[in-house]
């Protein structure tokens, strides 16, 4: 009997994926757990496995094609078996390619956007069962078109894949980007590429034109980047958020003089020892908010449920994207162990390595752009949860304690909350037990 190979739910928020890769030819025989496919998903790149022997019969879905879950992509039958009802039924499905061939039409410039903020991803929802039994997916820690550099040069047509990162550090440094081979998903060109190809020196192309020789853009002067799934998720997410929660936001000055003497005195003990910034501000939020449960809260609209457990939502920047994992149960692991696990988590987010269950959970989050120099700015909540921290950069100012005048290292955080659970003075007594931790951080060392 013929079996199904569908464009599956590979993780809780996806509702539809792109198909990056046939792994299997039509007409190649395959067996139950061989790859026939490879997927993005809005998280990270997965594996289709086949769950029946046979032969893979049919491509209904072309390389580089979005689907919506549940979408017929193959067919594994016997060789001889009649397929043509499944085929015939295929071809009223609506797929979506991921980009045009033809060319678009010139577009009147888009109005500036609001900076994104952390998604937090949302509970799983129920399928209904095919009749027939479908491809299953598992995550692929690294993946043959994920990984692999292209073997051949980007062409115009390839151009387009490559990140906005990418393309602003290749023209900062002289390069030309369609020289240049993608290691992203479906080939697109990212960050270590760029870093990867001034490692190795200049290019023909960029040896041969001084920089203020670099070839005029043809064309309409514009450019079209496919959405990948992981931004459309962030899309829908923010969505969700910015319009229908009514906002408001907490901004605070912490005095990390302290942490930084607390960071000092562990380094002097050893590498193993050894914690960011970062790291002490993660488990001061963690046991502020085991504290204040009132805030450790998600509002699930008849009803607000506080958590007594904190599982730490973490933003972690990609080429493609934000992603939040989460440090589960935050509030009681030593700094040292937390710092390790924020660490592995951040790399795994940025080589999409991460498994559904290291992204979903979260019941409160923490977005950090002071490593970008960012004095203040404030995030957008990841419902259902009640709040988020935005943390700036700590930078050197001059106070004044106790009549004298001297310089400190001063953080800025902004909390931003869900005034539908949260009250301005709760928000206010949080910020005030955060302050209590990271300004005696000797509080967190127990």
């Amino acid at each position: 009997m013929a079996t199904k190979v569908t464009m599956e739910a590979l993780s809780p928020t996806m509702e539809e994926g792109r198909l990056m890769k046939w792994t299997k030819a039509e007409g190649d025989a395959v067996k139950t757990g061989d790859t026939v496919a490879e997927v993005e998903t809005d998280k990270a790149i997965m594996e289709l496995v086949a769950r029946a022997d046979g032969v893979l019969r049919a491509h209904l879905v072309a390389e580089g094609t979005a689907a919506p879950v549940g979408t017929l992509l193959g067919i594994i039958a016997a060789a001889g078996e009649d397929i043509s009802v499944l085929v015939s039924g295929a071809k009223d499905q609506l797929v979506t390619p991921a980009a045009s061939s033809a060319p678009a039409a010139p577009a009147a410039p888009a109005a500036p956007t609001a900076p994104t903020a952390p998604t937090a991803p949302t509970a799983p929802t129920a399928k209904t069962a095919a009749p027939t039994t479908p491809a299953t997916a598992v995550p692929t820690a690294a993946t043959a078109s994920a990984t692999a550099p292209s073997s051949a040069p980007a062409t115009d047509g390839t151009f387009n894949r490559a990140s906005p990162l990418a393309r602003r550090l290749a023209g900062d440094a002289g390069l030309d980007i369609r020289a240049i081979a993608g290691s992203g998903p479906g080939g697109r060109i990212i960050k270590r590429d760029i870093e990867a190809a001034l490692a190795a020196g200049p290019t023909p192309s960029s040896a041969s034109a001084a920089p203020s020789q670099r070839p005029i853009p043809s064309g309409d002067g514009f450019r079209d980047i496919p959405l990948t799934q992981i931004r459309k998720t962030i899309a829908r997410r923010l969505a969700e958020s910015i319009g229908p929660i009514p906002t408001f936001y907490l901004t605070a000055e912490y005095d990390l003089s302290r942490v930084m003497e607390l960071r000092a005195s562990m380094a002097e003990l050893g590498d193993d020892y050894k914690v960011s910034i970062n790291d002490v501000l993660l488990k001061a939020v963690a046991t502020a908010l085991a504290q204040h449960p009132e805030v450790n809260a998600h509002w699930l609209g008849d009803r607000i449920r506080e958590h007594d457990r904190v599982h730490l939502g973490m933003a972690v920047a990609t080429d493609d994207g934000l992603i939040v994992p989460v440090i589960f149960d935050a509030h009681l692991k030593r700094m040292k162990d937390l710092s390790r696990e924020a660490k592995e988590l951040a790399k795994k987010a940025r080589e999409r390595k991460l498994k559904p269950e290291e992204y979903t959970g979260s019941t409160f989050s923490v977005s950090n752009l002071g490593m970008f120099g960012i004095d203040q700015f404030t995030a957008i909540i990841n419902p259902p949860e009640c709040g988020i921290l935005a943390i700036g950069t700590a930078s050197e100012q001059v106070v004044v304690r106790d009549g004298i005048v001297a310089t400190r290292q001063v953080l800025r955080v902004t909390m931003s909350c869900d005034h539908r659970a949260i009250d301005g003075a709760v928000g206010a007594k949080f910020l005030q037990a955060l302050r209590r931790m990271i300004e005696n951080p000797l509080m967190l060392v127990y």
